[in-house]
């Protein structure tokens, strides 16, 4: 039996991957975990024994791995890995951003292949890396964030609450681009534009709840508790699904909860503000705040 090297460290990715692992009896695994992947790992396979890079490498035959924003650890396995003359596999857990993904120490290092989890990322990656073989996979972690939800939505009911699910856009923009305001925007001001803007959203809002980034400190956000007028809290201490069904709408910037709000069915609204880039989740369903405001002040 194949012995294959997994690694990961950013949450979106580990999920994937996990679940992944979950679907098959084909191959022996052995883990090399940093960051949030070491307690979803955990949870989701139980796995104890993580190892440092150089040790995997030597006891594996081929790697899998996700991508990460916050951790070069993906990129350093791929390179050792290719160095080593093994073949590499990387999955993609999101939409956008893919060139930077694989760029590591000024260099792009890309693997032997590709593996995307639904139609759209597979286009969107299909167009970048011509020269890589692309391979759609499914998404197992969505098949089973659809079963929590079918049997959450059966006892939850909605209460009128708006959850608004952060990112740190700052951090990102300026580890990638050397600033953070290159895309136009911060969370900061996508949040504001939310909450200046409830009265344009066709919903009877009666509560909000702020959940920070899994990456993001829970008190990030206490500065929106002075909005005396709202009615807000934060969130982040129940598990992203209840916080979903719980509420009549999920707002955000570019996050993947976004698109687990659509798999509950429920409306999913962007913030980005109108001086922001548009929102590049692929999925038409996800509508921006700014053309509700526009249809307000237009009256078409």
């Amino acid at each position: 039996m194949l012995k294959v090297g997994v690694v990961c460290h950013d949450e979106g990715g580990s999920q994937l991957v996990s679940n992944w692992v979950l679907t098959t009896d084909k191959y022996e695994f052995i883990y090399s975990l940093s960051g949030p992947a070491v307690r979803i790992f955990r949870e989701n396979l139980s796995v104890e024994n993580i190892l440092e890079l150089e040790q995997l490498v030597n006891h594996c035959d081929f790697l899998i791995c996700g991508t990460s924003w916050e951790s070069d650890l993906e990129k350093s396995a791929i390179k050792l890995f290719k160095d080593n003359g093994k073949k590499t596999v990387a999955i993609l857990d999101h939409w956008v951003n893919y060139k930077e993904r694989f760029q590591y120490q000024n260099n792009q290092v890309l693997p032997d292949e590709i593996w995307v989890a639904d139609d759209y990322a597979q286009d969107i990656a299909s167009a970048i890396f011509m020269d890589t073989p692309i391979k759609n996979i499914g998404n197992p972690y969505f098949s089973k964030i659809k079963d929590k939800l079918s049997i959450s939505s059966a006892i939850e009911e909605s209460e009128r609450i708006a959850l608004y699910v952060c990112e740190p856009i700052k951090e990102h923009a300026l580890r990638q681009e050397g600033n953070e305001r290159f895309w136009g925007y911060t969370e900061e001001d996508a949040l504001n534009y939310f909450l200046d803007n409830l009265t344009n959203i066709p919903i009877d809002i009666r509560e909000i709840i702020i959940r920070p980034h899994p990456s993001e400190p829970l008190n990030k956000y206490n500065w929106a508790l002075d909005r005396k007028d709202l009615n807000i809290k934060i969130g982040g201490k129940e598990s992203l699904v209840r916080e979903i069904v719980t509420s009549t709408c999920v707002i955000g910037c570019e996050s993947m909860a976004m698109v687990i709000g659509l798999l509950a069915e429920t409306m999913v609204l962007c913030s980005i503000p109108p001086n922001g880039r548009e929102c590049v989740l692929p999925h038409k369903e996800i509508i921006p705040i700014k053309s509700l405001v526009q249809q307000v002040e237009t009256g078409v």
